[in-house]
């Protein structure tokens, strides 16, 4: 194993396990404990989000214009719909902007890093007009509050959150003898209500266990039934008596009976079975196992050490997913500190420690979500619960690079002109600077130029 030295252990904490240095800011005297104090530090409601709606708000708005929408017809409707469109994707983008104000002014960027691992891992997609509207209130409520938490209680939020219960269609799953559908059979309806098993299967696939964990199709069926009735107020055009944009149990949709989930059975309890289950799924060995992978795999390396996984994964069980015990697992690991940096940064993590190596107090001009837009990772748009690739291949696409060359220039030509970049480059890369980076910004024929070699070099693309 490669050793390093305190110099570089510095650059290592401050790039691969946050969010880039600032030009203005020192690296760490003792790297560990400035990643870990962080969780004590960690502020869940930071300032740049204070102005936000939360969900039950943006739910009222969003069910109240869909009544009126249903109330025109014809060019009125097409108009409406249109304003409505539009000040979804202003929401939208007021919750990127947010999102990336708080990444450049966090003081605790190992925490930061660790809510966009989260949300990442809780990937929902902002594809459509509710979710364009729900995404960011998602992260904010369901994932910042409870990352310094148990895991069980962040697999509830998540779950519970109406954005997680839209996005994989559960608010109207109801079992085939539920109440509902007893109600659909006796006046012969055309279309009678039926079970989704999208949240089952991601739950276990994607959110919990994983696959190979040795679940069934089975288990997600059965699973599917008992989560029946877990659903959210007034998202339609309706209105009815349950408040907006909170999680409501709805027995009405609900399959009565006990439920067979991987070979226990779980009784007949309502709105609690389905917790139950969940409760199982969040402390399973499968489930350690595969969270310790994850975050490994985002934090040192595609294809983490068995020995590092082995050891996050006990501390996941040993501390019954207590999270701090395990980010503290994570961090005191010798592999996580070795000097070869083999992640890429994602389009994400790349614009956000460009920015914060240039010192930006603020997003200013830079039409922040424009620009991951055009490096190819917009903010909670994934187009799938399995959210964005974490390995290297997904971002060494040569059209990709070109995008992160265009902006960094564009980057660049905005820099201070007293910058020296050679300097820069020492003091945000440190000994992870090579000889190479630093005769090709040395050769450099202007300080923009300078800049733009800097921050597409492999040195500063690397974490």
């Amino acid at each position: 194993m490669v050793t390093t030295t305190p110099d570089a252990t510095a650059a290592i904490a401050v790039n691969r396990f946050g969010l880039g240095k600032r030009a203005s800011e020192p690296f760490p005297a003792e790297p560990r404990r400035w990643l870990l104090d962080q969780i004590a530090e960690y502020e869940p409601h930071p300032s740049a989000f204070t102005q936000l709606q939360t969900t039950p708000e943006i739910a009222t708005n969003y069910a109240d214009d869909r009544q009126k929408l249903q109330a025109l017809a014809g060019d009125e409707r097409i108009a409406l719909q249109q304003e409505l469109n539009k000040a979804a994707r202003l929401l939208y983008r007021s919750e990127i902007e947010a999102r990336g104000l708080n990444a450049l002014q966090t003081p605790t960027p190992f925490m930061e890093a660790l809510v966009h691992f989260w949300s990442n891992h809780f990937a929902v997609s902002a594809d459509n007009p509710p979710m364009l509207s729900l995404a960011g209130a998602f992260e904010r409520e369901a994932i910042r509050p409870h990352i310094t938490g148990h895991f069980t209680d962040l697999l509830f939020a998540v779950e519970q959150h109406p954005a997680m219960l839209i996005y994989l269609d559960q608010i109207r799953s109801a079992g085939p003898d539920s109440p509902l559908a007893a109600r659909a059979k006796r006046r012969n309806a055309d279309k009678l209500p039926g079970i989704n098993e999208n949240l089952a299967r991601e739950i276990m696939e994607l959110h919990t266990v994983g696959v190979g964990s040795g679940y069934t199709q089975k288990d997600v069926t059965e699973f599917a039934l008992a989560l029946t009735g877990w659903s959210a107020g007034r998202m339609g055009g309706k209105a009815d008596t349950n408040e907006a944009g909170v999680f409501q149990y709805r027995p009405g949709l609900h399959q009565p009976g006990d439920r067979l989930i991987r070979h226990r059975v779980y009784g007949a309890t309502g709105e609690d079975q389905a917790g139950a289950v969940l409760k199982d799924l969040a402390s399973d060995p499968a489930t350690a196992k595969h969270i310790a992978t994850k975050l490994c795999r985002h934090f040192i390396s595609d294809t983490p050490p068995h020995a590092v996984v082995n050891r996050v994964s006990k501390a996941f069980l040993a501390s019954d997913g207590n999270l701090p015990t395990v980010y503290e697992a994570l961090v005191q690991a010798p592999q996580a500190w070795t000097s070869q940096s083999s992640k890429i940064k994602t389009p994400w993590e790349w614009l956000v420690s460009a920015m914060r190596g240039l010192d930006y107090p603020d997003l200013g001009k830079a039409n922040f979500a424009n620009l991951l837009d055009q490096l190819g990772q917009p903010v909670w748009l994934p187009r799938s619960p399995a959210g964005y690739d974490d390995i290297a291949a997904s971002w060494l696409a040569p059209d990709a690079l070109v995008r992160r060359v265009e902006v960094s220039q564009r980057l660049a030509a905005k820099a201070d002109r007293s910058l020296k970049p050679q300097e820069l480059a020492d003091n945000l890369l440190g000994n992870a600077l090579t000889d190479t980076t630093a005769t090709e910004i040395n050769r450099a024929e202007s300080i923009q130029t300078g800049v733009a070699l800097l921050l597409v070099s492999p040195d500063f693309q690397r974490r």
